[in-house]
């Protein structure tokens, strides 16, 4: 009996987990729309070696821009992701793409995701070994960030303490996950005689049912993200620290 209470409640709280990864935040509204443009980023270890050269580059039309954000490594890993979204009022992810391959990461892969369908493919291969399709048509909310983080924090706004927002992930399978979004407070600009302020966010993945019960246990808990955005009339990233796939080390973006 004392097994089957246990199995019970186990059972429970992974339905109440499951369901709350369901819950919905509001699309956020756009105030500071992206612009045209190209800003250089570099990629390094949390010592402060570079990893890899980047870019970001925005082309904006009728109301949908388009962000390729591009880092080619020292050891000739690339990693390339492409977000289409439209920042008409709110932001809404269109379309996303992400590309990576290379000794830096653990597999070769390239994700696709169609949110007007909500299919979600990814492809992938480890060493020389066939490659792998997982495909899955996800129920998504309105309120998806792949690729569109940078811009949804820069229209969040200081007073904005917590919210949430849902994240496609390749594990490499497709998986819908939650954010928590938290604003950790205001420190002093990094750039120096500068009067400005940089809110610091805190991005914390949260997965739902008997495996967000589980993962602490067996060490696969995902790690949580860090993001600097530059307050003003024209707010800004500073640089953000997280890893960059499941498992993996943490590492920093900045602007050089």
């Amino acid at each position: 009996m004392g097994m089957k209470v246990s199995s019970l409640a186990a059972w429970m709280v992974g339905v109440s987990l499951a369901l709350a990864t369901l819950a919905k935040a509001e699309p956020v509204a756009v105030r500071f729309p992206e612009a045209p443009g190209n800003r250089a980023l570099v990629l390094r270890t949390l010592d402060g070696n570079v990893l890899a050269q980047g870019s970001v580059t925005v082309t904006v039309r009728d109301g949908r821009a388009t962000s390729q954000v591009v880092f080619h490594f020292t050891d000739g890993s690339v990693q390339d992701e492409t977000t289409e979204f439209s920042q008409n009022d709110v932001f809404r992810l269109l379309s996303y793409r992400l590309v990576q391959k290379g000794p830096a990461f653990p597999r070769a892969l390239v994700m696709t995701l169609d949110t007007k369908t909500g299919r979600a493919i990814v492809r992938h291969s480890e060493g020389n070994g066939a490659e792998e399709v997982e495909e899955e048509t996800l129920t998504l909310s309105s309120d998806v960030a792949n690729g569109m983080m940078v811009p949804m924090l820069k229209n969040s706004g200081p007073r904005n303490v917590s919210t949430s927002a849902s994240w496609v992930a390749a594990t490499p399978k497709p998986r819908l996950v939650r954010l928590a979004i938290s604003n950790a407070g205001a420190e002093p600009s990094p750039s120096a005689g500068s009067n400005h302020r940089v809110n610091h966010y805190v991005v914390k993945p949260e997965i739902g049912g008997l495996a967000g019960l589980l993962a602490p246990l067996v060490g696969k808990q995902p790690l949580d993200t860090h993001v600097w955005i530059l307050e003003g009339a024209a707010p800004a990233f500073v640089k953000s620290e997280g890893p960059l796939f499941v498992g993996g080390p943490v590492w920093r973006i900045e602007v050089p």
